[in-house]
């Protein structure tokens, strides 16, 4: 019998490639005077990844009943999201990275003004995306596409990710401390990996108390995940990671790190990693397994 893992790595070595080719069609249009923009979002979404987002919100949404044609849309909306943030991030105003993913960042291939273009394209892409797929569904299945697409765009809003990355550049300048931290871990990471698992759920039909535990376990992941950026930022091989270390000591960021200490870091990453696969008992069968595979392999990810 095929262990979990075993599993996961079946089913991504099958899927992801239909990914790729997803969110290929999505940005590579040739077009006139803004082709530049277009190779800018191309460059960045296709850069590779993890693409951890678009597999939670596949696995929840399969798990509890849904059809892949359904979800795709949302898994391809929500990684033009998240890389719509990296792309900013990166920027000089912002963590002014040069390198992500391992190639150079966005702004440095393109320039800034291209890059927050790109990002500014990606976003709205994301959202045209997402409401095309709530137009196509069947009368019946409308509520539940456009719940999913409400969640994801208020994970990414000014009361989600923008409000984490907020507090995060004041944190630059100013100690927040252990109630701003969470604050921040809270919506920058936690609100984009909270959504896909509560979106593959709406778009199920799912029952609000199965979305209400798969929330708990999304915002606990996403605290665990950017614990873990925050260790592999000090230990992290920059090789790996793709992108250069110590850029939050550069930066005079304050992270759980800090606040905490490495040690205790390492354990909190652990024990939210933990709970959440509890969390995660209520997606049933193969891929609810697979699903919880996935998550336990965040704990010990070196990238």
């Amino acid at each position: 019998m095929e262990t979990p893992n075993e599993m996961l790595k079946q089913w991504m070595d099958a899927w992801l490639p239909r990914l790729e080719q997803a969110l290929k069609e999505a940005v590579s249009q040739e077009q006139g005077f803004d082709k530049k923009l277009w190779q800018a979002m191309e460059y960045s979404l296709l850069a590779g990844g993890k693409r951890l987002r678009p597999a939670f919100l596949m696995l929840s949404g399969l798990a509890l009943g849904a059809k892949e044609e359904e979800l795709t849309p949302f898994a391809i909306a929500l990684e033009m999201i998240h890389t719509y943030s990296l792309i900013h991030d990166d920027l000089p105003a912002m963590d002014n990275d040069d390198y992500r993913r391992g190639r150079l960042t966005n702004h440095k291939v393109f320039g800034e003004g291209m890059a927050v273009l790109a990002g500014d394209g990606l976003l709205n892409l994301a959202a045209e995306t997402m409401a095309d797929a709530c137009m196509a569904e069947a009368p019946e299945q409308q509520p539940n596409a456009l719940r999913a697409m409400q969640r994801i765009l208020h994970a990414a809003g000014p009361s989600g990710m923008i409000a984490g990355q907020t507090a995060d550049i004041e944190a630059e300048e100013k100690r927040l401390g252990a109630e701003g931290l969470a604050f921040i871990d809270h919506n920058k990471t936690g609100q984009l990996l909270c959504a896909p698992f509560v979106c593959g759920a709406l778009l199920a039909g799912a029952e609000p108390s199965v979305c209400a535990a798969l929330e708990q376990a999304g915002f606990r992941i996403g605290t665990a995940f950017q614990i873990q950026d925050d260790i592999l930022d000090i230990e992290g091989d920059a090789a790996l990671l793709g992108k250069a270390t110590g850029s939050d000591a550069l930066n005079h960021k304050e992270t759980f790190v800090t606040v905490y200490g490495l040690e205790e870091a390492k354990e909190a990453a652990k024990r939210l990693s933990k709970e959440a696969l509890v969390d995660l008992e209520v997606l049933p069968g193969p891929y609810g397994a697979m699903a919880r595979a996935l998550t336990a392999s965040l704990i010990t990810r070196k990238y």
